[in-house]
């Protein structure tokens, strides 16, 4: 940790502390143009990205954020070249099996989202061992989403309610947005409050559609690898110069 970095270890003195987001989402994006910006392999920037999200999971809990939720690994990521996506799924595998004792020492709790039936046994395993050993801790809120899309998970949970309408467990108007949230996988976490994405691409990418509805959105062109608590500063810094309306209009 650099002399910087060190000093924002605590929250910075021109952040309010009242008004952080409760919840943070990111999706990180650029770890294999950082690694060709350098002449390295793809796979040595998802490996530096992965210390990246491990600072900001430290961070977010330093200064006091209750929820992160990260996107690493979308449904539409399948089609990467094979060779990069079985080295994700041991990059997944073996950091689990790396970080848990420290998760444990640090009260985080972390839940999988997402389609995890569809990825390799051993991961699913390690998973479920992760999300077991920490569920009880109070700490953090970190939510993975895993072979994640959003149009799937919300066709999974109009599914899942079309099913009780059907056999009479539940009547068409008792149908609202609470009751569909419930069914969302996020179900035990609030909506995120911000969502940045890294290397400046300006989309959603099928992360969280429902829960973003009224999400500040941050886009930033550091490359994934690079964002830091300096970064991670700038992006609550501009969070906190919003005016967050939700659709109304001050008096």
């Amino acid at each position: 940790m650099t002399s910087m970095q060190t000093i924002l270890k605590k929250l910075p003195s021109d952040l309010d502390q009242d008004r952080l987001p409760k919840h943070v989402a990111v999706i990180m994006d650029g770890n294999g143009r950082w690694a060709k910006s350098r002449g390295l392999p793809r796979i040595v920037g998802h490996r530096q990205g992965v210390e990246a999200l491990k600072n900001l999971l430290r961070c977010c809990d330093d200064w006091g954020i209750k929820a992160l939720t990260a996107y690493a690994f979308s449904t539409e990521n399948w089609g990467r070249p094979l060779e990069e996506v079985e080295f994700l799924m041991a990059l997944f595998e073996r950091v689990l099996m790396r970080e848990l004792r420290e998760m444990m020492a640090e009260n985080v709790r972390i839940q999988f989202v997402g389609n995890l039936v569809a990825l390799p046994q051993s991961l699913q395993s390690q998973i479920q061992r992760s999300m077991n050993q920490t569920k009880e801790n109070k700490g953090i809120q970190f939510t993975v989403a895993t072979n994640y899309g959003g149009r799937q998970e919300i066709l999974q949970a109009t599914r899942a309610i079309a099913t009780q309408v059907q056999q009479g467990q539940l009547q068409p108007e008792e149908i609202d947005e609470a009751l569909f949230s419930r069914h969302l996988y996020t179900a035990n976490v609030c909506d995120p409050d911000l969502l940045i994405r890294t290397s400046g691409e300006m989309r959603l990418s099928n992360f969280l559609l429902w829960q973003m509805a009224y999400a500040e959105l941050y886009i930033t062109d550091t490359y994934w690898p690079d964002f830091d608590r300096t970064q991670f500063h700038q992006a609550l810094s501009s969070y906190q110069q919003r005016d967050r309306r939700f659709g109304k209009v001050k008096k």
